[in-house]
């Protein structure tokens, strides 16, 4: 049995989401697929939120404008009116629930995390409960699992949890291994959990990817698919380099460290679960499904040159903070990122010398993440500066490390292309060096790299 993860990418409309259901059915039966919401529902759920809390005059609007474009989709996937109607009375009465959760945070003015959980889930529910109908309107028998009579348990965090696997192998094989037969298909819908006391929690934005590595890993499953519009994993990111090619297989270590750098593959925490599992990842193309992908594995083979890919995120600033003997000073790193996590921003890396710490975050935390750093008193620290126009690259390959050259091959190569490097982090991982340039030398910085590892002959042994 295989677990196939289809993302909101492949689900933009309703003739896209039309091959998505000719290719499950084809490919689909005896297997749980993972779906997302469709294309743009999660955005328009977060800001009906936010007008909700601006005025309940909005919530109607918000409601219509949801139940619009799933009838749009309903409409072109599903043809027998009774079954369209069966389908849309359905949709009805998840949004009337909707609708009311709506109109509580707009009566109490507040959207606790708890409730922001609770109504952003609502996208993946209606787009498992669309996708059901129109499977079962084809003949093929198909049904809906929600996480929370499958049972993915979670830690309780919400907007950021972290499924619990002992107890949810534990039900998800109770109580999904009766319903999934060889000619069935099961959707469950991704990105949420629930919590010990049934709290519903998410696994963050993008956290679909992550809920179908746990309902792989829970299942035992044979393999975890990811249905995407691309090709696979590339040796670089084809916006910026045309010419990159395919990589056909990966380690765990090599698929998460290009996730983190912003591949757009795969969500950073999908890795963990299967990798436990010793479960195969395989990137599939909807487009071109009997084309190779990518495949990530424990025991993938090594390239020629080492490096895999040249991956690079944008959305990174780097925070400075300047102060005398770091190292010899008890509790200053903690103090200092303590800080700044206190506040729920997510610190992506830090690293330190003898004079300076220096912290990156997301570009859209920088000014938050500065200003919880300077309100600390008294200051243990000299100055502190805030850069945003940076960018994080990396060269990914598993064993970089132990093979002599490869640096210096790096950093010729940004050398000869007249960038200046601002900083670098090097063995933390075993697949991954990281760099950061201003964003400005960006583009320059990855062709280099690219042409160095992947268009030219490779060194001698």
């Amino acid at each position: 049995m295989k677990v196939i993860k289809i993302g909101g990418g492949c689900l933009k409309d309703g003739p896209t989401t039309n091959i998505i259901l000719d290719l499950a059915a084809v490919r689909g039966k005896g297997n749980i697929f993972v779906v997302s919401a469709f294309y743009g529902i999660t955005n328009a759920l977060i800001s009906g939120i936010e007008a909700a809390l601006a005025s309940e005059d909005t919530i109607e609007g918000v409601i219509r404008d949801l139940r619009n474009r799933h009838q749009i989709i309903v409409d072109c996937l599903m043809k027998p009116p009774e079954e369209k109607k069966r389908a849309l009375q359905k949709l009805d009465k998840l949004l009337g629930k909707l609708e009311r959760y709506y109109f509580g945070i707009s009566f109490t003015r507040e959207a606790t995390p708890r409730m922001r959980d609770i109504i952003c889930v609502f996208g993946e529910k209606m787009s498992a409960m669309i996708l059901a109908a129109a499977m079962a309107s084809r003949g093929i028998d198909s049904g809906v699992a929600l996480p929370e009579e499958a049972g993915i348990i979670t830690d309780g965090k919400f907007m950021d949890a972290t499924a619990l696997i002992a107890p949810t192998r534990e039900n998800l094989s109770l109580r999904l291994g009766r319903q999934v037969t060889k000619n069935k298909i099961l959707f469950v819908p991704g990105f949420y959990g629930v919590s010990d006391t049934g709290e519903i929690t998410t696994f963050g934005r993008g956290g679909s990817d992550y809920s179908a590595a746990v309902v792989a890993a829970g299942v035992d499953a044979d393999l975890l698919e990811i249905w995407k519009d691309t090709p696979g994993f590339m040796t670089a990111d084809p916006d910026n380099i045309p010419e990159c090619r395919l990589i056909p297989e990966l380690t765990y270590e090599e698929a998460a460290e290009l996730a983190y750098t912003g591949a757009g593959i795969l969500h950073p925490r999908t890795v963990e679960p299967v990798r436990q599992a010793g479960i195969d990842i395989a990137i599939k193309n909807t487009y071109d499904p009997d084309a190779r992908g990518s495949r990530i594995t424990r025991q993938a083979r090594e390239a020629d040159t080492i490096i895999k890919s040249v991956s690079y995120t944008s959305d990174v600033a780097i925070l400075k903070i300047h102060a005398s003997g770091v190292g010899v000073r008890q509790g200053i790193l903690s103090l200092i990122t303590g800080a700044v996590s206190g506040s729920g921003i997510n610190i992506k890396s830090v690293v330190t010398s003898q004079t300076c710490i220096s912290l990156l975050v997301s570009k859209n935390d920088a000014q938050t993440a500065h200003d919880c750093i300077r309100a600390i008193h008294p200051r243990p620290f000299r100055e502190s500066a805030c850069r945003t126009r940076v960018a994080l690259v990396s060269i990914v390959g598993e064993g970089l490390h132990l093979s002599r050259g490869i640096a210096a091959r790096c950093f010729t190569a940004v050398s000869k292309a007249d960038v200046n490097i601002e900083m670098i982090s090097f063995g933390a991982s075993d697949a991954a060096m990281y760099f950061l340039v201003h964003e400005d030398s960006l583009d320059p910085t990855i062709q280099a790299l690219h042409d160095t590892f992947f268009n030219a002959s490779p060194p001698p042994n």
